[in-house]
């Protein structure tokens, strides 16, 4: 923690973040740092999206508590709530899932593949994409400070950042909320 500090101190970086930590070593860092007398973790980032949910149970609870922003990462969980893979057929060859097929073992499941199903046509009977409820969702949650999103051509930034327009209702949020739980 001193090393992260000295950074702060000299200017070289304004705020340290943590990446991957569970819950315990959150509050271990937040006491240590408060013990040592050095800059705090002000950020998390993890995995987060509408079918990897997992850090709710423990992680937010404790990034809430800290006041820690959190980063989302992997926000299309690797493209699988894009909306452009389909139940039953191949990943088409020049996608991630096409190249990585651990990737591809990875997040399509019949649960997910259940969620994404349902999650279109939630999408779709509002007029809205995959793209934009994935991070308009993210983007509704009082923790996620930004959302880490990769682009590999100019109009996927330019989605990504049309995509948090949506502003979601507390019912609309409950429904997904049903849908991905």
């Amino acid at each position: 923690m001193r090393a992260l500090d000295d950074l702060v101190r000299q200017g070289k970086v304004r705020y340290i973040g943590n990446s991957n930590f569970p819950a315990w070593r959150i509050a271990e860092a937040e006491l240590v740092a408060r013990q040592i007398n050095v800059n705090r973790f002000v950020s998390c980032q993890d995995e987060y999206s509408l079918v990897v949910r997992g850090i709710e149970n423990d992680l937010l609870p404790a990034a809430r508590e800290y006041k820690l922003g959190v980063l989302p990462f992997f926000p299309l969980a690797s493209g699988l709530l894009t909306g452009k893979y389909k139940r039953g057929a191949a990943p088409p060859d020049d996608t991630r899932f096409g190249k990585a097929p651990a990737l591809k073992a990875r997040y399509i499941t019949p649960r997910n593949e259940d969620i994404v199903e349902k999650l279109q046509a939630f999408a779709e009977k509002r007029g809205h994409s995959m793209l934009e409820l994935a991070f308009s969702w993210l983007a509704s949650r009082p923790q996620v400070a930004s959302v880490i999103a990769g682009a590999t051509r100019v109009e996927q930034v330019e989605q990504n950042v049309k995509a948090v327009g949506w502003a979601l209702s507390a019912e609309e949020i409950a429904e997904i909320d049903g849908i991905t739980k």
